[in-house]
């Protein structure tokens, strides 16, 4: 079971030195191309947060990390256990590694093969499940908590536990720090919302370092459960979700994550699949940048959304990771729906 404490900023400042050790600042980008084909003004700048830089591909090693340290003493000499579409998987895997712990993973039968290679590279046991069926039957969840009795293991959240939240905000914390060294101010954030891990870490640091800053949450149309929760001000969950961006197909946002949703997030943009492709062509082509699915949708609701905007100060779009099959990104890339 997570931990249904929400996290604070205070949290996400201290998981900065469990962090460090093990992992540099992800990259942030000046997107010069992107400024010219929006026709932005000198005095102002677009920045992608590249998360694919890190050792795991994805941001989830952050959260991964922290929660390890964080969590010493309960998991002592036993094994750690979640599930995952693939990114956390890699992340747990890799701060198994660090901390000489055991990590067993349970992921979908379809993910990457580039996120299996990933998560055994760093020792990580891999079971499977059929994720075509498990809206009806709840393998998933079934087979993590088998594992966790069957071994003694602690189970861990790949999104709903403030540790793993206050761990994917550090990267906030590094925006902002890269941002002041600069002389910059931030005056919006994009970036993609499955079961808020990412957006909610995010928020608490951006909020707290430009309280005027908008932050904008991005999710695929066929996965817009946040979108849902925010119009309902309650947690909606999705019986199916779908998209070709597989880390954003949670059910619903998390129990800890969404009083920091809720009050940090103003609205959810709805991305389609075909401007996800348009926005990987984008960034591979202009930028040099290769994503996953789930890693380009922040940047297809900029270019959706940024067109229309008044705004003032620095623009900030989260590249959450480029863990995709070489085959299967060349396509995406590639149909008349990716073409930039």
């Amino acid at each position: 079971m997570a931990d249904a404490r929400v996290p604070t900023v205070d949290d996400v400042r201290a998981a900065e030195a469990a962090i460090r050790p093990f992992l540099d600042p992800a990259p942030l980008i000046r997107a010069y191309r992107l400024e010219q084909a929006l026709q932005f003004p000198a005095s102002r700048r677009i920045w992608l947060k590249d998360y694919g830089s890190t050792p795991v591909g994805s941001f989830k090693v952050y959260g991964a990390l922290n929660w390890m340290a964080r969590r010493r003493d309960d998991i002592g000499g036993r094994a750690v256990t979640a599930h995952s579409s693939g990114n956390f998987a890699a992340g747990i895997a890799y701060a198994g590694m660090c901390h000489a712990t055991r990590v067993i993973i349970v992921m979908p039968d379809t993910a990457p093969q580039v996120k299996f290679a990933l998560t055994a590279s760093f020792g990580a046991e891999i079971h499977t499940y059929d994720i075509a069926s498990d809206h009806r039957t709840g393998q998933r969840d079934a087979l993590t908590a088998a594992i966790a009795a069957r071994e003694q293991a602690l189970q861990a959240s790949p999104y709903d536990d403030p540790w793993v939240i206050a761990g994917n905000g550090v990267g906030g914390l590094e925006i902002g720090a890269e941002l002041t060294r600069l002389g910059r101010r931030i005056g919006r954030l994009y970036c993609a919302v499955s079961g808020g891990g990412l957006m909610a870490g995010h928020a608490l640091a951006i909020h707290r370092l430009a309280p005027d800053a908008e932050i904008v949450g991005v999710e695929p149309a066929g996965a817009d459960d946040f979108a849902r929760s925010l119009r309902a001000d309650r947690r909606e969950r999705l019986e199916r979700p779908t998209s070709i961006c597989d880390g954003l197909l949670s059910y619903d946002v998390g129990v800890c994550n969404w009083p920091i949703l809720r009050q940090h997030v103003g609205r959810s943009l709805t991305i389609d699949d075909a401007a996800t492709c348009r926005a990987m062509a984008w960034l591979y082509q202009h930028h040099g940048l290769k994503s996953e699915p789930s890693g380009a949708i922040a940047l297809a609701a900029a270019l959706h959304d940024l067109p229309a905007d008044p705004g003032h100060d620095d623009v900030v779009i989260v590249v959450s990771g480029r863990n995709a099959d070489e085959a299967r990104f060349r396509e995406w890339i590639a149909t008349p729906a990716g073409a930039a």
